[in-house]
């Protein structure tokens, strides 16, 4: 079925939306949880929490890519979950590396002005991913947006993991130049 076919299915609030997206993005969306959580069980309840939070979003939203939609549904499921359960014990896994690395590019800190500034932050990262060579930004929305390994991106374009921890490296480096250039850092 075609993702405006589904997303019909949404609006009519007609229960097949559910199975039709599971059965076309459930793999899918569990990935994108598995590569934070690295719990089966608990990326599964993920995936199943992100189909009754598109059945409440649709509508009134109408996302333009479904796929999309639905892995920042579970990104942020799994993220919240990961939160929760490190809040008790801090553990390792691929998502602390992750915000990790990306703490060199971001100022921390909360402020009156921060909620402001986020949305011209996300702009602004927004435009610096999409100016960036086609490899070079599909390495970087794997790594920070999916959370996946280094070994698994370098086995998938065929490089060693150390090659593309440098790639990502310079990434952040220039990423932390637009940040600084633009006010943030």
């Amino acid at each position: 079925m075609e993702d405006h076919q589904i997303i019909e299915l949404y609006w009519q609030k007609n229960e097949n939306a559910i199975s039709e997206t599971a059965g076309k993005y459930g793999a899918y969306c569990f990935t994108v949880a598995q590569n934070i959580l690295h719990s089966a069980e608990d990326a599964e309840e993920c995936v199943n929490d992100t189909w009754l939070h598109a059945w409440n979003a649709i509508p009134p939203q109408r996302p333009s890519v479904l796929r999309i939609f639905l892995a920042k549904i579970t990104r942020n499921l799994s993220i919240n979950r990961f939160h929760a359960e490190s809040a008790e014990k801090r553990g390792g896994g691929e998502i602390v590396l992750v915000l990790d690395e990306l703490a060199e590019c971001i100022a921390g800190g909360v402020d009156a002005e921060a909620a402001y500034e986020s949305k011209e932050l996300e702009q602004c990262i927004q435009c610096f991913v999409r100016a960036l060579p086609k490899r070079e930004r599909n390495m970087f929305v794997r790594r920070y947006f999916f959370t996946e390994p280094a070994a698994a991106i370098a086995a998938h374009y065929g490089l060693t993991e150390n090659n593309v921890q440098v790639i990502l490296s310079r990434t952040r480096k220039k990423l932390r130049l637009v940040l600084k250039k633009e006010g943030y850092l």
